[in-house]
């Protein structure tokens, strides 16, 4: 299995949790469009949205809706949970 290959801990009934990081800001009203995903605006003019993806499937869905907002895409990044500030699989806000 690849996904086993790539990430030989994860375990596929648990979602995988990303940061999708954007050039320029995303507004707030965006926010229910990523549900599952904690935005943050940084300082540094960037957007970062993090937190539980279910699937690959699911991950190129999310890909899609930034493509279409038209912000430059700047990194797709797994992360650990405890890395996230994630611990349960939940965004925080």
């Amino acid at each position: 299995m690849m996904s086993s290959q790539l990430h030989p801990n994860a375990d596929a009934s648990q979602p995988m949790i990303y940061q999708i990081r954007l050039k320029g800001h995303l507004g707030r009203q965006w926010a229910a469009s990523f549900e599952s995903l904690t935005l943050t605006l940084e300082e540094n003019g960037e957007t970062l949205l993090t937190g539980p993806v279910a699937d690959q499937a699911a991950l190129y869905g999310l890909l899609r809706k930034v493509r279409d907002l038209g912000l430059p895409l700047l990194s797709v990044t797994h992360i650990e949970p405890d890395q996230s500030g994630i611990s349960d699989g939940s965004p925080t806000q």
